[in-house]
């Protein structure tokens, strides 16, 4: 079953309705059902936009411009500098493990001697 999509503005309509319910003291069951929305959808809504000053803002402004996706931003590019620097030590361990390969295949055929083959003559 494909959910319905709500605007931002509605959005931040219906948080600022939230709002005014939970000042009353309703639980968040009766908030979600009196929103139309599940309660799920409600927390999902508020993580987003957190208060309800940050809620006329994203309504104003859009979600692109949200206080919370700006601090996201913040956070993902922390992760994204964390992820290249493991990716770099990881680069130079699978590097260094390459060249002792080759160092001791170098190692291994020099004290073989000369690889086997048919002799001169003989054969077909």
């Amino acid at each position: 079953m494909a959910g319905k999509r709500h605007a931002s503005g509605e959005i931040a309509t219906k948080l600022a309705q939230a709002d005014e319910l939970a000042a009353k003291g309703k639980t968040q069951r009766e908030i979600s059902k009196a929103l139309g929305v599940s309660i799920m959808t409600y927390h999902r809504w508020r993580k987003l936009v957190g208060n309800t000053a940050e809620a006329i803002d994203f309504k104003e402004r859009g979600r692109q411009d949200s206080p919370t996706n700006s601090s996201h931003t913040v956070q993902s590019e922390d992760f994204l500098a964390r992820l290249e620097l493991e990716n770099s030590r990881l680069r130079r361990l699978v590097t260094d493990m390459l060249l002792e390969k080759l160092r001791l295949e170098d190692e291994l055929r020099a004290r073989q001697g000369p690889p086997l083959g048919r002799l001169p003559g003989k054969g077909k």
